[in-house]
């Protein structure tokens, strides 16, 4: 064994050698290219990227004429070289952070009183104690358990052996003791009151093998974890500093596999990954284990019933469950909140009838998605920035892999486990379309559903289209996610009639070419669907015309290209020719141009407007405004009266909470994290905890979302918390993210829509919802840092926006955070935050910054429409700035400071505080 880790330990060090020198050459070889003539230039960069092309399929070629053996060496050798070469810099972040707190701690007094004020919750007040917070708890813990319930998803039940037969089990691995509620960072929550896994076994009435439990209590590499946590910032530390390694599954003796057969032919195996806020995960932790596979070996060979539960807010790769039949059932529970594991039993025992959907596509290889061949560190030459190419265009989860399989039904399987949507019940049901009627305004459905089998359950029925597609036209997915319905529970011989109504524009593709949406002339299928791959009836809608959207249906605001200005080049993925276009990291421009740096580094601020009046005295206060629209006159009479000085502390004071100014009645409010739950980033208290969004999602339930986000709205209310942070709409782009367990889903209607229902919840009840991250914040490696997003104007409006256009147009938020990223080579982009969100889309509420880090220059914010900075490190700072600014553009940064204060007032008035 210690010669494998010599010679493992020896080859990695020859291909770190190897990727510094190639690292070497293409630097050098960027500079050559970089000193050309334009034309030249771009001469070099095509020919450079077809030489590696040549070179890629010279590979490809001395591949297959080598053995299995050497072929896979040689591809284990290809996949540590490009794991070395693109390691994400993970303590980048946190150094950052640490130097900037050592810095002002030093140098300025008041930064640091700063600090310590925001770390220590000293604006944030409020009260968890009451009555009112005690009732709202348990509401709260009542929907958690109702979600968890919902979210859980049955991937595979051979021969029916769930529910249990024999209602004794045997729970192998250390997995059991730290079962996962939940995910780290701002989307953690309260587990305070989380169900021990053993004792929600006991509770649904299975017994578990004691003397085994006993076997793993006793190793002393073993700690009990069960509902331990540790606060947002700490978890997001250990995340930047690259978490903690798992010490490794350990092994069963003969004498304990032989008690475990002896007591029950039954046998459980939890997996689990481990997402964090600031910190991505490698594929290699989206793969069980060595230890933990030997393990699952071990149990299948030695029992007869075996179930495997992934415990986990990424998607696994789980191709190993097809070598063991004995493994006979397959449970997602996801990160399930505190009463996961009630949840879990119940549907063991058959107390629960399984009704979640997977909200992802599970793959045998999570690198087989388009989007997996772009993430990482990936860094500028020339900018002190780095960047990140979505070179897959639309084609990100089941749009890639049910267009390239379409028609090579054998390759698909080879390819795809589970389908996005998978989901089995222990009963069965019959659909049938009673009514239809498809106009060019709208597609309505009338879908009856019967329970034809023998337990009560639910089921959901996913409603997809395939619009018509040209070969070198506008880009179109084989298939799209319309809308979907969650009946009620069925009991055996029940029926419901689901009435399900989507607009038919919503079908329409985004044109680039002509700054317009367009319904192409055809034939649309409108699809009934039990997942995206398994379609159970087809019905036709046929357009004889082109049908040409100019304008936004609520807005009227004209179309067009918004985040073209940098006129970066890049490749997008294209059906027409998906081998010239499939994404490759090896043909990136590491040079940033001349436009894109000044982009970058440069702002223009509007001086031609002029000066706003400002400390007039108007006598009305805040409450005077209540009812008026956002353009009422008497807006204009209020903000007269704010001054320069009260405006630079409202804006640069947005972490977790806004300032009052009493002589105007504006009041402070109290905004916390997060998608799951109350939490403070810096220290724990009593909160309602909620699955994760993940599972929230999985449930295909949009009432339910909707009387989550009520119950949050409440809590809020009884705490006197005035503003949301969540929820986070952001896709899973690969199976990488760190965070993907606060965000819901691959699919950007499933996320809008859920998104939409608990943002409204919340919104009814008088509270601020802050819709998250906006937008194209995917990966957690370089975030904090800055940077530069680049994709083509098609992917982001039909992927990365639409979630937040879905919420803004259905749940009417008043507030949104925007992310990190810079998006066009701007971060906080005016094109984005007034152009789309306010302009195109009508939002009308306030925009916070997520937490401020030094790349985020609160000016340029000010005069972009980004309202409040989320600043914990730096609120002296922040004003230094924004004062230096308006010493040099006086009109223009008066009248950014009056925007914000009328975007965040008029959220504010609408909170419940005015009620």
């Amino acid at each position: 064994m210690s010669d494998y880790f010599k010679k493992r330990k020896s080859k990695k060090q020859e291909i770190v050698q190897r990727v510094r020198e190639d690292k070497a050459k293409r630097k050098k070889r960027k500079r050559e290219i970089a000193a050309m003539p334009e034309a030249e230039r771009k001469a070099a960069i095509v020919s450079d990227k077809q030489l590696r092309k040549e070179q890629k399929q010279q590979r490809k070629e001395e591949l297959k004429s080598l053995s299995r053996k050497e072929r896979r060496a040689t591809k284990k050798e290809a996949k540590m070289y490009k794991k070395i070469k693109n390691r994400p810099r993970r303590i980048a972040g946190w150094s950052v952070v640490a130097l900037l707190v050592l810095t002002v701690g030093v140098t300025v007094g008041p930064t640091l009183s700063s600090i310590a004020a925001n770390v220590t919750g000293k604006h944030v007040v409020i009260n968890t104690t009451s009555k009112e917070g005690i009732k709202a708890r348990e509401a709260a813990d009542a929907i958690a358990e109702e979600i968890a319930n919902e979210g859980l998803v049955l991937l595979k039940n051979e021969n029916d052996s769930l529910p249990l037969a024999n209602k004794k089990i045997n729970v192998f691995g250390s997995t059991a003791f730290s079962f996962k509620y939940g995910g780290g960072g701002s989307g953690a929550s309260d587990q305070t009151r989380a169900i021990d896994l053993f004792d929600a076994l006991k509770n649904a009435g299975i017994e578990y093998n004691q003397e085994l439990y006993d076997y793993y209590a006793g190793l002393p590499e073993l700690e009990e974890a069960t509902g331990r946590a540790d606060t947002g910032l700490v978890q997001v530390m250990k995340g930047m500093l690259g978490g903690e390694e798992a010490s490794g599954e350990p092994g069963v003796s003969d004498a304990v596999l032989a008690q475990a057969k002896e007591y029950s032919d039954n046998a459980m195996i939890i997996i689990q990954s481990e997402g964090v806020e600031a910190s991505d995960l490698s594929t290699d932790k989206l793969k069980v284990t060595d230890k933990m596979l030997d393990l699952i070996k071990k149990v299948a060979d030695n029992f007869s019933n075996v179930t495997l539960v992934v415990n986990a807010g990424n998607t696994f790769e789980l191709g190993f469950v097809e070598d063991y039949p004995s493994i006979r059932s397959v449970l997602w529970v996801g990160t399930p909140g505190p009463f996961g594991t009630n949840a879990l039993a119940k549907v063991l025992s058959g107390e629960l009838n399984p009704s979640g959907r997977i909200t992802d596509t599970y793959v045998y290889d999570v690198e087989s998605s388009p989007a997996s061949e772009n993430f990482g560190d990936y860094q500028y030459e020339n900018l002190d920035k780095a960047y990140i190419n979505y070179e897959e265009g639309i084609y990100v989860g089941y749009r890639f892999y049910e267009t390239y399989y379409q028609g090579n039904e054998e390759g698909y399987k080879k390819a795809v486990q589970y389908p996005f949507g998978s989901g089995l019940s222990y009963t069965t049901f019959d659909w049938n379309v009673v009514e239809h009627q498809f106009t060019n305004d709208s597609i309505e459905l009338k879908v009856e559903v019967k329970n034809t089998g023998d337990v009560a359950g639910k089921d959901v029925v996913q409603v997809y289209y395939t619009a018509p597609y040209t070969p070198g036209g506008i880009e179109k997915s084989a298939i799209n996610l319309a809308t979907f319905a969650k009946t009620k529970s069925l009991e055996p011989g029940e029926s419901e009639t689901l009435t399900i109504t989507y607009d038919t524009r919503d079908m329409a593709s985004y044109d680039m070419e002509n700054e317009n949406y367009i319904l192409e002339k055809g034939t649309y299928e409108i699809k009934l669907g039990k997942n995206v791959h398994d379609i159970d009836s087809t019905l036709n809608f046929e357009l004889p015309e082109d049908i040409i959207y100019n304008t936004d249906a609520d807005t009227g605001t004209e179309y067009k290209n918004r985040f073209n200005q940098s006129e970066n080049e890049l490749t997008v993925l294209s059906r027409n020719d998906w081998e010239g276009t499939y994404p490759s990291d090896q043909d990136d421009a590491k040079v940033a141009s001349d436009l894109v740096i000044e982009r970058v580094q440069e702002h223009e601020f509007n001086d031609d407007v002029d000066m706003p009046i400002t400390g007039a005295d108007n006598g009305l206060k805040l409450e005077d405004l209540k009812g008026l629209d956002f353009d009422d006159p008497k807006w204009d009479k209020f903000l007269d009266q704010l001054t320069v000085d009260q405006m630079i502390d409202y804006v640069s004071n947005g972490a977790y909470h806004t300032e009052g100014i009493e002589e105007l009645g504006i009041p402070n409010t109290v905004l916390l994290d997060g998608p799951a739950g109350f939490n403070f980033f810096f220290k724990k208290f009593e909160a309602g905890a909620y699955p994760t969004e993940i599972v929230i999602a999985a449930t295909w339930n949009k009432e339910l979302a909707y009387e989550m986000g009520e119950v949050v709205g409440k809590e809020a209310k009884a705490y006197g918390i005035h503003g949301w942070y969540a929820p986070a709409l952001n896709v899973h782009r690969t199976a990488q993210g760190g965070r993907n367990f606060e965000y819901m889903s691959e699919d950007p209607v499933l996320n809008g829509m859920i998104g939409a229902n608990l943002s409204k919840g919340a919104e009814d009840q008088g509270v601020i919802v802050f819709m998250k991250h906006f937008i194209m914040n995917e990966q957690e490696t370089n975030a904090r840092s800055g940077i530069l997003v680049w994709s083509n104007e098609q992917a982001m409006r039909e992927i990365h926006l639409r979630p937040f256009e879905i919420a803004v147009k259905e749940a009417d938020v008043t507030g949104a955070m925007s992310s990190f990223s810079y998006i066009d080579g701007k971060w906080a982009n005016p094109e984005l935050l007034n152009g789309i969100l306010r302009d195109e889309w009508g939002f009308e509420g306030v925009v916070s910054s997520d937490a401020v880090f030094n790349f985020m220059e609160p000016q340029k914010a000010i005069t972009s429409g980004n309202d409040l900075m989320l600043d914990i490190l730096s609120v002296p700072n922040t004003k230094k700035s924004i004062e230096e600014a308006y010493d040099e553009h006086p009109e223009a940064i008066t009248v950014g400071l009056r925007n914000s204060m009328h975007n965040s007032l008029y959220a504010t008035l609408k909170t419940y505080l005015f009620n």
